[in-house]
Order: structure tokens, then sequence, then C-alpha cells
């Protein structure tokens, strides 16, 4: 592994972008008092944006850092679905299940 590679690894790591995404733990969540609707891949994402949240009151131009990692990390499980979702249209020759 190169220097290059080295270093892009690290920064997807740091960005959340690694596939080996920390996940966070049932007692976790629990504790966390996360709605069970949240509780997805991208939940070890939720819980600090939840606590930030409410120590800051909610105020909209904080936690920014947090809402976006949490949003972002929504996009690419929605682009997974997506694009799990071509695959199967394609082998089934474009038919549609609705």
């Amino acid at each position: 592994m190169t220097v290059t590679e080295t270093v892009k690894e690290t920064v997807k790591g740091a960005l959340g972008a690694s596939d080996e995404a920390p996940r966070a733990t049932r007692e976790q969540m629990s504790e966390a008092k996360l709605p069970l609707a949240y509780r997805d891949s991208c939940a070890h994402l939720a819980i600090p944006l939840n606590r930030c949240r409410f120590e800051s009151y909610y105020l909209p131009w904080k936690c920014v850092d947090e809402r976006h990692s949490y949003e972002k990390c929504q996009y690419v499980e929605f682009k997974k679905r997506v694009a799990k979702m071509d695959e199967l249209r394609a082998a089934k020759g474009g038919a549609r299940s609705n």
C-alpha cells in the first residue's frame, strides 16, 4: 500500500466513508433512547447528533458537523438500496415488482 492509498483510507475512515462502519450496539441505542425507526446502520451517528441537539437546545446552527455526517450516512445507505433494487430489476429483465 502506497502512502497515497494510506492517506485516502485514513480520510475515508475519518469521514465515515469506510466499509467497516462502527455499529452501535443495542445497549447503546437503548441507553440513548433512540427510537426504533432510527436504529439502523447510521445509529452510531444519530446518538451523538441527538445528544448534541439536546445539549444545545436544538439550535439550528449548532451540531452542523454531526448532522452532515448523519445525513451523508443516510444518503449512502439510500444509494446502496437503489443499486440493489436496480440489480434485482436487471435480473428480472426490467420487470417491476409492483
